[in-house]
């Protein structure tokens, strides 16, 4: 087992109507908030005027932001920093899913730090060393945005997507009505739930660690989504399906499930290259080469995928690579099964040579940093993926 650091400072209210209790919660952390949401979704809903009514209920004062998009982007967040700013705002508070709540600590981020460049701070160049509180009232389980140390945006003028992990991201308090999610259309709910199971997996295909409690958290994690996942995609209206759904998105992605083992996060790499490039669903980005990284590497890990064949698939073959295969195959077979892309022609997209060694290079950062603690990919070893997930 590897050394590791567990910090999980989310307050999480959980259940029926807990959005009612959002301006109780956030008084806690400050006294004027500003609301950052998406493209108006959570207003027809009715959702953002009880968040509201809580709000002031508890003497917060709040203004609204929206427009996040579903690819976070640089130039909004630097609208939503002059915003916050202009009004005082001593919180943050992202009404919605990742999208959101990523634009709302990047929001935080910059307001704390008005004197530097966003993407300076965003890409390390300036050290981040202070934001503000930031709280979430989540509508979708995901991106785990709600209880995770990580947040990405795109800067559209380079065509780049960056992430940063900062314990300055974590937010504060998690309000999580799984009854929001009844409501999305569903093929947002398969996204999520695709995206829940990355954030599993990719902390998991680490090969040669032993960790048998982080082992059996992620497996049992991932049972859970796809049993319940399946469910939701199919009758969103089973609210106990739901739960487990959105429970099991914030565990995924609060690093409960890398503990001694670490992380890879290889995967996200190649979707965050073509989303950044052709603007694709995060989800379906992940789902159209998870299959094509996984044959790639599979054989410096065999055990390991044998292990999440026989644990997560139930699939148990006298021969360890055979039981490796299908694994692989069951995992993609069910993307399938819920509607999601397995494919760049599932996405709509046909790159061609060059634009498949663009993609490449995105992916590695212009061939400066190698993918997977399974065995280093560089820019070659990545556009052979590319090309097989066409």
């Amino acid at each position: 087992m590897e050394n590791f650091k567990f910090y999980a400072p989310t307050e999480v209210i959980f259940g029926k109507d807990v959005e009612n209790q959002t301006g109780e919660t956030a008084c806690k952390y400050g006294k004027k908030a500003l609301l950052v949401y998406g493209k108006g979704s959570v207003i027809k809903s009715g959702l953002l005027g009880k968040v509201e009514k809580s709000l002031a209920d508890a003497g917060v004062e709040y203004k609204e932001f929206g427009g996040a998009k579903p690819n976070p982007t640089l130039a909004h967040a630097e609208d939503g920093i002059k915003e916050a700013l202009s009004f005082g705002a001593d919180m943050i508070i992202g009404v919605g899913g990742g999208s959101a709540i990523d634009t709302a600590k990047a929001i935080a981020h910059g307001t704390a730090n008005s004197d530097q460049d966003l993407w300076s701070l965003w890409t390390r160049k300036v050290p981040l060393t202070k934001s503000l509180p930031v709280g979430a009232v989540l509508t979708i389980a995901a991106a785990g945005s709600e209880m995770s140390d990580s947040a990405v945006l795109t800067n559209e003028e380079l065509g780049k997507k960056a992430g940063i992990n900062t314990d300055f991201n974590r937010c504060r308090f998690a309000i999580v009505n799984p009854a929001l999610g009844m409501t999305l259309p569903k093929h947002q709910l398969s996204a999520g739930v695709t995206d829940i199971m990355m954030h599993t997996m990719e902390r998991y295909f680490i090969p040669d660690v032993q960790c048998d409690m982080t082992d059996e958290i992620a497996e049992g994690l991932l049972r859970t989504v796809i049993k319940n996942g399946k469910k939701i995609v199919e009758d969103p209206s089973d609210y106990n399906a739901m739960c487990e759904v959105f429970w099991a998105s914030s565990l995924s992605h609060n690093n409960l499930t890398e503990c001694g083992r670490g992380k890879d996060f290889s995967v996200h790499k190649l979707g965050h290259a073509l989303s950044a490039r052709y603007d694709v669903t995060h989800g379906d980005s992940l789902s159209a080469v998870w299959g094509s990284w996984a044959k790639e590497l599979y054989k410096g890990a065999v055990p390991r995928f044998a292990r999440f064949a026989e644990k997560v698939w139930g699939i148990c073959e006298s021969d360890e690579e055979k039981t490796a295969l299908l694994g692989i195959e069951k995992t993609v077979d069910f993307f399938k099964s819920i509607g999601m892309p397995v494919s760049l022609k599932d996405l709509g997209i046909d790159p061609s040579d060059a634009d498949l060694e663009a993609l490449s290079l995105d992916a590695t950062m212009q061939g400066t940093v190698k993918l997977s603690r399974i065995r280093p990919l560089d820019a070659n070893d990545v556009k052979k993926i590319y090309e097989a997930a066409k």
